[in-house]
């Protein structure tokens, strides 16, 4: 419960105010209902509380340092009065902006202007599906780090929406703050600590690997697997490819008398894959199907698959790999890369890696590879100088 305390709400006294470990409310000395709430993270709201006809009720008027102490007081007498006279101005002037208007204003003038089409969309079921039912209607200004982690812990069983949800959130909100809508460094997201969702690395062994041909060509030959699923994770194997790269690559990109495709859609840009000999012969034997601008058609014509997954699942289980993911692949391409003598470098490059920090994943498997190797060389001198 909030410590009561009463003041002269000024500019000055309302910056001099300090955060405890729990919110305190400071109430105007000379207009009764009116008062600042301090929180823990040092963000400071205005707000006014009054009883009408309806009941007792308590609006947020702004934060401190959006609006200054003289217009939340103005402000707060015109709430006050409506109040009174049993009027609902909850959502009326004095309120402000809310997570919803943030929403729709990200959205517009942010994600659809600098996003791909796949990252909008992942947007609009983030934020429409987790974030705006419960906090919606709040006011930016009475957003405090309680509502998101609430709207975290509502999430805990299913941790990596949780993590989605308030790390869309808070984009939204440090975008707030570069458009001036809320003070800066006042985002509540960054109290909150994201549950560990990170599942230990998976790669194919040779044994695997050669499974999981087997069983492409025995589903291919049996007629269960199409051409175009089949190729496409072969492709995956044989690239170090993501499966959105693939899937979305149109035959004008393919360039096999270089023996190289180029990905308009990468989600590190515009980027140029090398094909191996095996890949290019892959792609080589792709069935090409009149009026239709993809290398790996979908049913309907003139479309794309979507749902290689769909494929996938019983391709992984008659090759008894059911903990392998269509990832993973892109995974052992590295893994093998390094095996064979790659450093990280050239792994990235491979991988389509803007940062050397996102290839450092496969660091313990270059470790190691130098063990393997320094092993095989002593084992090598050992058995000349040892009896």
């Amino acid at each position: 419960m909030a410590r009561l305390e009463r003041k002269s709400l000024s500019n000055r006294v309302v910056d001099g105010l300090r955060a405890g470990d729990r919110d305190v409310i400071y109430w105007d000395r000379d207009l009764r209902g009116f008062g600042v709430r301090v929180y823990p993270n040092g963000v400071k709201t205005y707000l006014v509380q009054g009883r009408g006809p309806n009941g007792s009720r308590r609006i947020t008027v702004g934060r401190h340092g959006t609006i200054s102490a003289d217009e939340a007081r103005s402000q707060g007498t015109s709430l006050l009065a409506r109040i009174k006279a049993g009027e609902e101005p909850g959502t009326g002037e004095g309120s402000g902006p809310t997570v919803a208007d943030l929403a729709e204003r990200y959205m517009r003038e942010h994600v659809e202007v600098r996003c791909r089409a796949s990252t909008i969309a992942g947007y609009r079921l983030v934020i429409g599906k987790h974030v705006l039912p419960p906090l919606g209607k709040v006011p930016l200004s009475a957003l405090g780090r309680e509502h998101v982690a609430e709207l975290h812990y509502r999430l805990r069983k299913t941790p990596v929406a949780a993590n989605e949800a308030v790390g869309a959130l808070s984009r939204m909100l440090n975008r707030a703050e570069a458009w001036g809508l809320v003070p800066a460094g006042s985002n509540p997201c960054r109290f909150v600590t994201r549950y560990r969702t990170r599942r230990p690395e998976r790669f194919l062994t040779e044994e695997e690997f050669g499974r999981l041909g087997r069983a492409l060509d025995d589903m291919e030959a049996e007629g269960w697997l199409p051409a175009h699923a089949a190729a496409a994770i072969r492709l995956l194997m044989l690239t170090g490819c993501r499966s959105g790269e693939v899937v979305g690559l149109r035959w004008e990109d393919v360039a096999l008398e270089r023996n190289e495709v180029r990905l308009r859609e990468s989600k590190t840009g515009p980027r140029v894959v090398p094909l191996s000999p095996a890949a290019a012969r892959v792609l080589a034997n792709v069935p090409r199907l009149a009026g239709n601008p993809w290398v790996i058609a979908g049913r309907e014509p003139g479309d794309r698959l979507t749902h290689l997954a769909y494929y996938w699942y019983p391709v992984r289980e008659r090759a008894g790999l059911d903990d392998v993911r269509l990832h993973d692949l892109r995974h052992s391409f590295a893994s093998r890369a390094l095996a064979l003598g790659e450093d990280l470098t050239m792994i990235g490059r491979l991988l389509g890696h803007k940062k050397i920090q996102t290839t450092a994943r496969y660091a313990h498997l270059a470790r190691d590879s130098v063990k393997e190797a320094a092993a095989l060389v002593s084992d090598s001198i050992a058995a000349d100088i040892m009896p």
